[in-house]
Parts: structure tokens; C-alpha cells; sequence
């Protein structure tokens, strides 16, 4: 059955995120932030340092909790839900892509796309097997008794990839992926996420301060001082 192009999985209403609450060094960061990414979706988020990136993405990643405003995930509000919870749809429906990889050292390539299966009660055999085809597809079929300590920044960026994916999530929620990388190493990543995306039709979150990485994204979404500014269409979109 295929599945509509214009269901939203994410959808953010007037969040508003503010630290030291109550106190005389109070700082809102985010000021109604409102939007949302569709299925199937290359979408982009763009802005400087000091906009606003940071805390929207773990917002958005379900790491941290806005303090008003709602936030859906596959219409499910998810604004007030307990800790558990949280940490359920985070494992399921969320596949991460951070700029620094976040692979667990001492840890083969295969083991960490693996992990968030493990959590997620998959059995070992099943485990295993995906682990390897999520590898295979990602080019690192070479490289899965290999530890993090044994690739280079490409090659553990690939493998993040390939655990992004490992349960099917809603949304892989990219950070700065290729910010550590060269421009030969960004485009050979950045190829992938295309992959990913039209041939497998993965719905993908890039959040970026480059406004020429931003252009490989459908649909992009401008950040200005903790504000959506505006929205264009990238060199990508359909």
C-alpha cells in the first residue's frame, strides 16, 4: 500500500524553550517555533550559530522537552509523555546522525548498527543479519569486524548511517553530518542520504549551518535567533 506524501510524521506548535526559569539569568531560546516535515520528505533546517539549532534538534530528537507548545510525532502528541516513554519513540521512530558519529569505541561496525536493535528486544539472529545489510548498503560491507578506532571519519559517518536505520524509524534526524568531513568524504555521505531517500523513500531531517549543504535538501526551513524566517525549495526538490 503506498503511503501518502503528505501525512506529516513531525509537526511542532509554538514551541517556546527557555532555560534558568525564574531566575534573573531566565533565556528563551526558541520563540514558537512552528513546523513540520511530511512523509518521505528530504527536508532541511538552516541557520547560524547561536539560532536556535541545537535546541531545536534535541527538541525535535525527543532529548530534551520544550516548555510550551506541542510536538507530534505520526500524530501523536508526544509534548507530555514520561521519561520511558519518550525513550521508547526515541529507539523506534528516530534514527540519529550526529556530526561527531557517536559509535561506541571497542565495538565492531557490526555491533554498533546492531545496538539499537538490541534494545529494541530484536532477537539476535535478526539482528545480525540487518545489521549486515544495512552495512552492505552503506558501502562498509568490508569493514563490519572493524572498530571505530580503525576507520576513518567517512567510514564511521556511514556506519552511523547504517544504525540510523537499523529500526526503520519514522525520520532519520541528521546534525551536521558531514561537518567533520572533507568535501570528497561530504558528497560520498551525502550521496547516501540521496539514496536513502528516493530509492527507499527514508524521511530525512538535515539540520545544517551551511546554506550550500542546505541546497541538497527538498525543502528548506530558515533559523534566525530561536525563529522559523522562511522556507524555499532546494536544487532537490521535486
Amino acid at each position: 500500500m503506498e503511503i501518502s506524501q503528505s501525512r506529516d510524521i513531525i509537526r511542532l506548535e509554538d514551541i517556546v524553550k527557555k532555560y534558568y526559569i525564574g531566575t534573573e539569568n531566565e533565556l528563551e531560546v526558541l520563540h514558537g517555533v512552528s513546523l513540520s516535515v511530511r512523509q518521505g520528505e528530504f527536508a532541511g533546517i538552516v541557520g547560524e550559530s547561536g539560532s536556535g539549532k541545537s535546541t531545536l534538534m534535541n527538541v525535535i530528537g525527543l532529548l530534551d522537552r520544550p516548555t510550551s507548545g506541542r510536538y507530534y510525532i505520526q500524530d501523536v502528541d508526544v509534548s507530555g509523555m514520561r521519561d520511558d516513554d519518550l525513550s521508547a519513540i526515541r529507539n523506534h521512530q528516530i534514527g540519529f546522525v550526529f556530526q561527531t558519529y557517536n559509535l561506541i569505541a571497542r565495538t565492531t561496525a557490526l555491533d554498533n548498527v546492531a545496538m539499537p536493535m538490541l534494545y529494541a528486544g530484536v532477537p539476535l539472529r535478526e539482528r545480525r543479519e540487518r545489521a549486515q545489510e544495512l552495512l552492505e548498503m552503506v558501502g562498509m560491507a568490508d569493514r563490519m569486524s572493524h572498530d571505530p578506532s580503525e576507520l576513518s571519519g567517512g567510514q564511521k559517518q556511514r556506519v552511523a548511517i547504517a544504525r540510523a536505520m537499523a529500526n526503520r524509524p519514522a525520520i532519520i534526524l541528521a546534525d551536521e553530518p558531514t561537518g567533520a568531513l572533507d568535501s570528497q568524504t561530504s558528497r560520498t555521505v551525502m550521496d547516501i542520504f540521496h539514496r536513502l531517500h528516493e530509492e527507499q523513500g527514508s524521511t530525512i531531517l538535515m539540520i545544517t549551518h551551511s546554506q550550500i549543504l542546505s541546497e541538497e535538501c527538498s525543502r528548506i526551513l530558515m533559523l534566525e535567533d530561536g525563529r522559523i524566517t522562511g522556507e524555499r525549495r532546494g536544487q532537490h526538490a521535486r
